[in-house]
């Protein structure tokens, strides 16, 4: 679970950059503004991604998914990119258990059966 969630965070750091350059010559935000919050969501992405095997690290990574598809009001094609982005993490998370606990079996079998 760990590679496919880790992969979906890095690609989420670099819409996050751009949506930020995006933000800072459509909205009417500050560029201090823009920045502060687009590197916040960059370094939580880039710190989730060591993070992912400690409880609750699932959770803050939902809410980044959430933080995503929210900034559509910012820049409105990061409602449809949060969206995917958001799928990508639940597919992340859901086949990543799966590959897991298969693993586990494997592991768990008798090296003569294996």
């Amino acid at each position: 679970m760990r590679t496919l969630c880790a992969s979906t965070l890095i690609g989420e750091f670099f819409v996050i950059g751009f949506a930020g350059l995006v933000a800072m010559k459509t909205s009417g935000l500050s560029v201090a503004t823009v920045w502060t919050v687009c590197g916040i969501a960059m370094a939580l992405c880039v710190l989730l991604c060591g993070m992912l095997g400690r409880p609750g690290a699932v959770h803050i990574g939902w809410a980044l998914q959430i933080g995503l598809v929210l900034s559509g009001t910012i820049v409105t094609t990061m409602y449809v990119l949060g969206a995917a982005f958001a799928a990508l993490w639940w597919a992340s998370v859901h086949f990543g258990r799966k590959v897991d606990e298969a693993k586990a079996r494997f592991a768990a079998m008798p090296a003569d059966t294996a």
